[in-house]
């Protein structure tokens, strides 16, 4: 192995970190039907939520509008909260529902 490849192999991060990074959520809007794709950054989207008795984070916080690209216009509300180890516990919606993965790849079909 050469100089180059160690050292890059030291700054990435394992292809593991790299699939753990961003979340994906898909969603319908309750006023046209149009499906989105909403993105979550877990490393920089999070805000952490504390108690104010001490520096650890309770839990963390993500909110998303989302808007479609057809004529509808109507924006779509996501609240989302994780936990202290960056695992979804709660998520809400406002101006739409929640679709699987499936379903939104099955419309670009």
């Amino acid at each position: 192995m050469d100089i180059y490849k160690k050292v890059s192999k030291l700054f990435s991060s394992p292809d593991s970190a790299k699939t753990d990074r961003i979340m994906y959520l898909y969603v319908q809007c309750d006023k046209c039907g149009e499906m989105l794709q909403a993105r979550v950054d877990m490393w920089n989207e999070l805000s952490p939520e504390f108690d104010g008795k001490s520096d650890d984070a309770l839990y963390y916080h993500c909110r998303k509008v989302l808007v479609g690209e057809k004529r509808c216009y109507q924006s779509i509300e996501l609240t989302l909260k994780f936990n202290k180890n960056h695992k979804l516990i709660e998520k809400q919606i406002n101006g739409g529902k929640y679709i699987e993965e499936k379903e939104f790849n099955n419309q670009e079909s």
